[in-house]
């Protein structure tokens, strides 16, 4: 089994941020709740027309996107969650468009790179299946600091060396540049990355209560504790808009 490095391993976040990251991990149970009180249907285009569109905007060297997708995302496929999902994968995230149309990324120009391989499998890959695995192959070798090494992606999941001609044909350009438009036009604005919209509704913003779940106590009382130590250090284990960090493939 694959092991993160060390460095990667976030801290808890604060007690203001803890729920979102509470319901990140939770995702597959929120959508199982959902499959419950959907309207019940006999036809399987009835079917498709119910299932929960969920679309994850991220950034291919942010860690917590990596952490999200290779640890979490992907027990939709380990259950048969994913048959009651519309899963849709937007790898643009804290990106922008310089005036002369360059993509600039948090994360430097391999995350430019590596966003828009992810954004041609998206494309040229049909189905989703295919899609996640090839993904999850790659933020799965970022995670062990071997992003380096994505290329051996193709053999490692089996499938053609599509994205590569995307890629090399410019049309993974774009394709990213509806990504970034996609992303831009989010209401509300993503604020990081991570970001999850559940049937066009921001998770972030999906529960207005103040009561915390029981799943979430546990995790959120030890959070309050460390915090009432006097370490400030905490961080939501997300990738902030505007936090601009250079990374190359070694």
């Amino acid at each position: 089994m694959m092991k993160m490095p060390s460095f990667l391993h976030y801290s808890l976040p604060p007690p203001r941020s803890f729920f979102y990251f509470c319901l990140l991990l939770l995702l597959p149970l929120l959508l199982l709740l959902l499959l419950f009180v959907a309207p019940s249907s006999s036809s399987s285009s009835q079917d498709n027309n119910n299932k929960v569109t969920l679309s994850l905007y991220y950034e291919s060297l942010c860690p917590f996107c990596g952490d999200f997708i290779v640890n979490h995302l992907v027990k939709l496929f380990q259950t048969d969650l994913i048959n009651i999902v519309n899963l849709r994968l937007v790898p643009w995230g804290n990106a922008w468009l310089a005036p002369d149309g360059t993509f600039l990324c948090q994360h430097g120009n391999d995350e430019c790179f590596l966003n828009t391989i992810e954004a041609c499998a998206v494309t040229v890959y049909p189905n989703v299946a295919q899609q996640f695995r090839f993904i999850h192959c790659i933020e799965n070798l970022t995670l062990e600091g071997r992003q380096n090494q994505w290329v051996n992606c193709f053999q490692m999941t089996g499938l053609a060396k599509l994205p590569l001609d995307c890629y090399t044909n410019g049309n993974g350009k774009n394709i990213e540049q509806k990504f970034a438009q996609e992303t831009t036009q989010l209401n509300p604005p993503h604020r990081f990355v991570p970001w999850v919209v559940v049937n066009n509704q921001a998770l972030q913003e999906a529960y207005k209560g103040k009561s915390k779940p029981v799943a979430c106590r546990s995790l959120s009382t030890r959070t309050y504790d460390m915090m009432n130590d006097g370490n400030n250090s905490f961080q939501k284990p997300v990738c902030y808009v505007g936090h601009v960090k250079n990374l190359t493939l070694p």
